[in-house]
């Protein structure tokens, strides 16, 4: 039984080293940083309302839309690159349904652009 537990000293020391330099990245800002707000610093930066205000108050929505377009143009690139990677293997068939996703993309975004999604009034 001893020679079961020596084999997983390795193990419980860098779980103890990594549990150790956790709680010092989590303590350290606490106990270093300056703690001087100033009325910029606690403004509203990106979701356009007060970051310590109530919870249910009503906001606008071209936020959420903002958001959304963000998140399909970053899928749009994190599916562009593996298969500029691999271009020269995906043949024919690889070329023609990317075109298909990226049309479907450009659809996507003249709909929006139409609705007025991209005007910030």
């Amino acid at each position: 039984m001893p020679s079961l537990l020596q084999d997983y000293l390795p193990l419980v020391i860098f779980m103890g080293v990594a549990l150790l330099i956790s709680a010092a990245l989590i303590v350290a800002p606490f106990i270093i940083a300056h703690k001087n707000p100033d009325p910029e610093k606690l403004s509203a930066y990106e979701c356009g309302f007060n970051a310590f205000d109530d919870a249910r108050m009503k906001f606008d929505v071209r936020f959420y839309l903002v958001s959304i377009l963000f998140i399909i143009f970053d899928l749009e690139v994190a599916f562009l690159f593996p298969w500029a990677i691999a271009f020269d293997q995906v043949g024919t068939f690889g070329f023609w349904s990317m075109m298909i996703f990226l049309g479907v993309l450009t659809i996507g975004f003249v709909y929006e652009w139409k609705k007025g999604a991209l005007e910030w009034d």
